[in-house]
């Protein structure tokens, strides 16, 4: 399965207290970058499996700290 390049892909930020990170969704892959960086930054890629295990952790509080 090859990775996408996510040129031109929409990026959606999620901010809180100016600390941001970008989303993107394309096919059945989802990408992470740092909002400060942008494209200048490296880019986290997952397939949208593990991007759906990623959410449903943080959503039952796996990462949580203790």
């Amino acid at each position: 399965m090859m990775r996408p390049t996510f040129e031109g892909a929409v990026w959606h930020s999620i901010c809180n207290g100016g600390n941001c990170v970008q989303v993107a969704f394309q096919a059945e892959w989802v990408a992470l970058r740092d909002g400060k960086a942008g494209e200048k930054g490296p880019i986290l890629t997952f397939t949208a499996e593990e991007w759906r295990a990623f959410v449903g952790g943080v959503r039952n509080g796996y990462f949580d700290m203790p």
